[in-house]
């Protein structure tokens, strides 16, 4: 039979629980009655036929134990189904038995359990024998089985705990047990599998802990709760000594068990005695229950005369119902005035939310107008951004221009060098031309002349045409000094001319510098007077004509540079002044009504360029859009003393989320790092971009030219020293001039005179020149003159003709080529001329237009920024109607809910009064009533409603006691009914499980050749056995049943084994344990016993049997069915088992 699960005993602790817990209500609600006074014996005795009569207690509440068999029926009972166990048990034996398909263990492991390192082997489904000598670790195989299915250590009879069963020297052991899970039975399949591993870890210190799995390895739980859900579910009873019979059991049982111990074992392993102890629980229960009814049904009499008393006064209240009635129309017409009321009140109220939704409505548009406006301008700021970076820097053309300078500069000086190379060629041709015409007339003049030339002239020529030779000599060595020394000069003149400009350019920009440093003291005087100078002219008028001017909103805050530190000056000012410098002109304010007259103030004050920035003052958190603490950013750098006014900075130029860095590549660098894209302003000028789905760009941020009034903000708090800052600069620059006009007025004089000397020397070598030519023509006719007495070659002379003509044709094709090389110098030079003059009107396209996009970018912004304070304004305008409308529709849910609730309760109180009156007139109507009510009921010392209320309560108190007492008392009698048809049914049990056990011990015993049966005697408590051998067959002739104290320990041990059989055909658990079954038996004995159980085990159907045995099985033939499993020798270090 399963083991019962523990909630079923709980079943019937329940089942009795309530009834003793509603007798103590039940007895404290009569303990709170008021004392009342004594009542005639007369009354109760009047009212006794209207008591409840409770069943007595002297009903048959006798137990388990008292229900005494009957010796008669007992044998009636063996007479008609002794024969059909017997015939079923024949059928049996013929009739193999099947494998369980769930509940069987499949293996068993062990480390460090007992005297086994590592153990480990598989079981077979049916048939086990565990063999070995003693001291091989057999019986740890049960113990690790009991440990690891949850069962108690002190049930193995191997150790008090845990802990004793952990090998010696070590300090944690495990055991691991494999169930089978299979079929259409098997426990959650899904989760487990077809097997369950379930596995115990326990440890020195007492720890202990299970892990099942699945049969994948998977956990599925560590629950004990889980351990013992299996087990109930493949009803496997660990503890129960009929399933695992531990080796002392096994001896004790065995050899020195009286009829009571087995009297005992029986209804311990058939679970009878589990059984008899929960219905004796229930009939104690049961019994105390009635005794609790009784003492309730004594409360009845007590309630009824409370109940007449209370209609005693009830009756006499009767008399105040038609004050009372009037009253109760009062208040009905009460009720439905001032649900009048309340309906006027919502009415007006609903108007009110009419009225703020007609006003909310309004903000709305307003705010989207504004939203309309931000968007339009915002699309211009991003178009005027995106033009301007596309115009990008002048740095490329202005490098273009420099390289065509260079280029033109070379040209110029190769055109310069042809022009001195074409007057030589000229000269050249002249000299030529002139030597052509003499070599013509002499040819010509030959004839006449020879005829009167004479010695004492060709002396006279030879003389005169060596000191010409000489002086042409000198002549030639003057012209080229003079030329040398005029080049030197004219390259001087052009070297002082070029310095002499860059001076000059160089002295107007210092005298602009002068100009503005003058400014720069100027506006310094004014900072010394004022601080706010710096942000604008005359501001001290215009902060002093904003406090007398009176405003719609707060008065405008600003400039904004009067709350706005640079924590940093040398690093960050320079920049801060072209990124935020203009912001800090600025003024704020919180109605868009007060601009006009802000703007007006401004304009007449000359600062017409401040913004105005309309924006209500919300101090909002923007943490949100700063980047992490490490990163530097604008807002960063800088101490802003207004929170106002760092809001207005925050909303406008997002100092809080641009980050700063001393160079582009920084810049860069600080946003790739940051990896969600941003803006970085660098030290060097730059505005760096990256976009956060990749990508960037960079461009320069133009400088404030040196006359920006701008040029003042962020330098220090001390215009002094900023004063004379400047006037130092103006000194160093005056004394700059100083020296530039003296250098400039030297080059001036050094280019005169060598201009002047470079004139002279030019007429000087025009001078020698001629002196040359003039020379050469002397020398060539002295030379004629010479030849005059010589005979006159006239082909020579056509030869030089001839020579000089060839001379002058050479001449002629250098100056063609020199022509050539010149037009194509000057051909170079134009293209360059026109790109030089290209590049400067693109420059200057380029400054106007970068000056144009800014002026209307500003613009742009300027807008921007008053859309984006409209939409902050309207929107602060709606969120505050939306609040409004929110609780003057909540104000109206409530006065409508109200009106409702109101309005249902009097409805549900009476039906609608018509026209009711005013409340107040009402009030004083029931108020009269109700005093004349009140004075009734202080004579009668309570309330019509208390003395109503009490007779009710009164009532209903003594039905419930009755109806509660009835329930409840045939409640008990159910429940004694059903126990004792429970016990009814457990002797019948126990009658059913003694005859099998009968049956079955006589079959075995006949395998033997002996005779015997099991006598039970259930009312002393003792199961006694009476055997008979062939020995005593052939002795004792008169009786063939004898007490087995005759019996050999062998025949003893193995008639035990018999009626061991028998009882595990009487329990359902798949597991059947025996340690060292055969401990007195001699060799036959043992044969036949071990036969006589395989035998049994292989007709059983579902069933896996674990025997245990110091034995060998040499002279046992096992069969398919059975699996030995052979221990190694005592060496206390196996890991593995030897199968055979």
């Amino acid at each position: 039979m399963p083991k019962r699960r523990a909630v079923e005993v709980s079943d019937y602790d329940n089942l009795s629980q309530p009834v003793s817990k509603r007798s103590r209500m039940t007895e404290s609600d009569d303990d709170e009655q008021p004392p009342r006074t004594h009542r005639a014996t007369k009354s109760k005795t009047a009212r006794k036929d209207e008591a409840i009569v409770l069943d007595d207690d002297d009903e048959d509440d006798s137990g388990v134990g008292d229900m005494q068999p009957d010796e008669v029926e007992e044998k009636k009972f063996e007479e008609e189904h002794e024969e059909r166990i017997r015939e079923r048990l024949m059928s049996k034996s013929k009739v193999q038995g099947g494998i369980a398909e769930m509940g069987i263990i499949e293996s068993i492991e062990m480390h460090q359990f007992m005297c086994h390192k590592y153990l480990t082997f598989s079981l077979g489904p049916q048939i086990n024998f565990i063999i070995g000598h003693n001291g091989s670790g057999k019986s740890a195989v049960l113990s690790a089985l009991t440990v690891a299915l949850g069962g108690k250590a002190t049930s193995t009879g191997r150790g008090s705990g845990l802990k004793s069963f952990i090998r010696e020297g070590q300090t944690v052991a495990e055991v691991t047990v494999v169930l089978k899970n299979q079929g259409e039975e098997a426990y959650r399949p899904k989760e487990y599998g077809r097997s369950i591993v379930i596995t115990r870890r326990f440890t020195k210190e007492g720890a202990s802990s299970y892990k099942i799995k699945s049969r994948d390895g998977r956990v599925i739980s560590t629950k004990r709760e889980e351990l013992q859900a299996i087990c109930d579910h493949m009803n496997i009873q660990v503890d129960n000594p009929m399933n695992i019979l531990t080796q002392d059991s096994a001896r004790q049982f065995l050899s020195a068990s009286t009829p009571t111990d087995k009297y005992k074992f029986f209804l311990k392993g058939t679970q009878l005695s589990q059984l008899s102890e929960e219905y004796q629980t229930c009939m104690e229960n049961i019994s105390q229950t009635h005794k609790v009814l009784k003492r309730k049904a004594e409360v009845i009499p007590d309630l009824e005369e409370a109940v007449v008393e209370a209609r005693a006064r009830w009756d006499e209240a009767q008399k105040a119902v038609e004050q009372k009635t009037k009253a109760d129309e009062l208040k009905k017409e009460l009720a439905w005035a001032h649900i009048a009321c309340k309906k006027d009140e919502l009415t007006k109220q609903l108007n009110e939310v009419a009225h703020i939704k007609h006003r909310v409505d309004k903000c709305e548009a307003q705010v989207r107008q504004a939203e309309a406006e931000h968007a339009q301008f915002s699309e211009k700021v991003l178009a005027l951004e995106d033009e301007l970076a596309a115009l990008g820097d002048i740095d490329n053309l202005t490098q273009q221009k420099e390289e065509l300078a260079v280029k033109m500069k070379a040209n110029k000086t190769k055109l310069s060098q042809l022009k001195n190379d074409e007057r030589t060629i000229l000269e050249s041709k002249t000299g030529v031309d002139s030597t052509i015409t003499g070599l013509e007339k002499k040819i010509k003049d030959e004839q006449t002349r020879l005829e009167t030339r004479s010695k004492e002239k060709r002396d006279r020529a030879t003389q005169q045409l060596e000191q010409l030779n000489a002086t042409l000599t000198e002549a030639e060595k003057q012209l080229k000094n003079v030329s040398q020394e005029r080049q030197r000069h004219m390259a001087e003149a052009d070297s002082a001319k070029q310095e002499g400009s860059r001076l000059q350019r160089e002295e107007g920009e210092l005298r602009n510098r002068v100009v503005e440093c003058d400014e720069h003291i100027r506006a310094c005087s004014e900072m010394e007077r004022s601080k706010v100078a710096q942000f604008g002219h005359n501001m001290d008028r215009v902060i002093e004509e904003i406090k007398r001017l009176r405003w719609h909103g707060q008065p405008p805050v600003g400039p904004f540079g009067l709350y706005v530190k640079v924590k940093d000056p040398e690093q960050w000012g320079n920049l801060f002044r072209i990124v935020i410098g203009s912001a800090m002109s600025s003024f704020a304010i919180t109605d868009a009504r007060d601009r006009p007259a802000l703007a007006q103030l401004l304009k007449q004050s000359g600062n017409q360029r401040s913004q105005i920035i309309i924006s209500e003052v919300d101090l909002f958190d923007f943490s949100e859009g700063e980047p992490p603490r490490e990163y530097l950013t604008i807002l960063r750098a800088l101490e802003v003393t207004d929170e106002y006014v760092l809001r207005q900075l925050v909303n406008n130029l997002h100092i809080e989320s641009t980050l700063l860095a001393r160079t582009r590549a920084e810049a860069d660098k600080m946003l790739l790092s940051l990896g969600r894209g941003g803006v970085a302003m660098a030290a060097d000028l730059y505005r760096v971009v990256r976009f956060p789905e990749g990508g960037g760009q960079s461009s320069v941020i133009n400088d404030l030219r040196h006359g920006d009034p701008r040029q003042h903000l962020f330098r220090g708090n001390n215009a002094d020293a900023e004063r004379r800052r400047w006037e130092g600069q103006r000194d160093d620059f005056n004394a700059r001039l100083s020296g530039l006009a003296k250098q400039i007025a030297e080059l001036q004089s050094a280019y005169h005179r060598s201009r002047q000397a470079a004139g002279n020397l030019e007429r000087q070598e025009s001078e020698l020149n001629r002196n040359i030519r003039n020379l050469r023509t002397q020398i060539n006719n002295l030379q004629l003159e010479l030849n005059e007495d010589m005979p006159v070659n006239i082909q020579a002379l056509q030869e030089a003709l001839e020579e000089q003509r060839t001379e002058k044709a050479n001449i002629i094709i250098q100056y063609e080529q020199l022509l050539v090389e010149r037009e194509r110098v000057q051909a170079d030079q134009r293209p360059y001329m026109e790109e030089s003059e290209r590049l400067r009107q693109k420059i200057a396209e380029h400054s106007d237009r970068r000056s144009e996009i800014s002026e209307r970018l500003n613009a742009a912004v300027t807008d921007r920024m008053n859309a984006d304070n409209s939409i902050q304004h309207f929107n602060k305008k709606a969120f505050e109607e939306r609040n409004k409308l929110a609780m003057a529709e909540e104000v109206a849910k409530d006065l409508e809910r109200e009106f409702k609730d109101w309005s249902a309760q009097a409805s549900k109180y009476c039906d609608p009064f018509p026209n009711p009156r005013k409340p107040d007139a009402v009030q004083r109507n029931l108020d009269a009533v109700q005093a004349a009510l009140a004075e009734r009921e202080r004579r009668q010392g309570a309330t019509i409603e208390e003395i109503a209320d009490e007779f009710h309560k009164k009532e209903l108190a003594l039905e419930t006691a009755r109806r509660e007492l009835r329930a409840l008392n045939s409640l008990n009698k159910a429940l004694r009914q059903s126990v004792k048809d429970r016990l009814s049914r457990w002797h019948e049990f126990r009658r059913h499980i003694a005859l099998r056990c009968k049956v079955y011990f006589a079959y075995h015993l006949s395998n033997r050749g002996y005779f015997g049966k099991v006598l039970f005697d259930h009312v002393n408590g003792t199961l006694n056995l009476r055997v008979q051998t062939d020995d005593q067959t052939a002795t004792q002739q008169d009786s063939r049943e004898k007490d087995p104290r005759s019996l050999s320990g062998g025949e003893k041990s193995f008639s035990t084994i018999c009626l061991l059989l028998s009882l595990w055909e009487s329990i359902g658990c798949p597991i059947r344990c025996l340690d060292e079954f055969d401990v007195f038996m001699d060799a036959v004995n043992r044969r036949i016993s071990m036969k006589m159980m395989i035998d049994t085990a292989n007709a059983s159907r579902g069933k896996q049997y674990v025997l245990i045995t110091p034995q060998d099985m040499t002279n046992i033939s096992p069969g398919a069915t059975v699996r030995v499993h052979r221990m190694s020798d005592p060496e206390r270090g196996q890991s593995t088992l030897t199968f055979t």
